[in-house]
């Protein structure tokens, strides 16, 4: 199981280029041979870098939903849309895809941060006012997601 660690500045230019920093490069290095997927996030603007072994593991989840079903159908259509393969070039850099820049309001500062087994990918201004608008409500939501009595507490 892949648990990336970190949260990264960065700069994009104006192709959609990012150099990958070193700390991030050496998590993701045996992973780089496989490639990526880059996507758009089903939450928030910003975008997901899943490592292809993450990507394939989705898939079948997903796969194993019935197509018969509208509902179904439509999930796999938005969720699927705007999807990109990318590769880290030798170079370090990775190229966002400009539909997907557009998407994440991408200027210049990044914020590359990680989620367990992917990345997200955020404009710098919107992830920081995300963790701004959010800040008061992290307790509450803590105690929600992990404050049950069946969970093995981290703290």
């Amino acid at each position: 199981m892949i648990n990336l660690i970190g949260t990264y500045e960065c700069k994009v230019d104006a192709k959609g280029r990012l150099m990958v920093p070193s700390a991030l490069k050496k998590q993701l290095a045996p992973m780089m041979q496989d490639g990526f997927v880059i996507k758009r996030a089903v939450f928030q603007n910003c975008l997901e870098l899943y490592p292809m072994e993450e990507w394939n593991v989705l898939m079948k989840k997903m796969n194993g939903l019935n197509r018969f079903k509208k509902k179904n159908n439509d999930f796999i259509r938005r969720f699927t849309a705007g999807v990109k393969t990318v590769e880290v070039d030798t170079n370090g850099r990775l190229l966002i895809p400009k539909d997907l820049v557009g998407f994440a309001g991408i200027e210049k500062e990044i914020v590359l941060s990680s989620a367990i087994n992917i990345v997200e990918i955020w404009d710098k201004d919107k992830y920081e006012q995300t963790l701004d608008d959010s800040s008061g409500d992290f307790a509450d939501l803590a105690e929600e997601v992990m404050g049950n009595d069946d969970f093995d507490g981290i703290s």
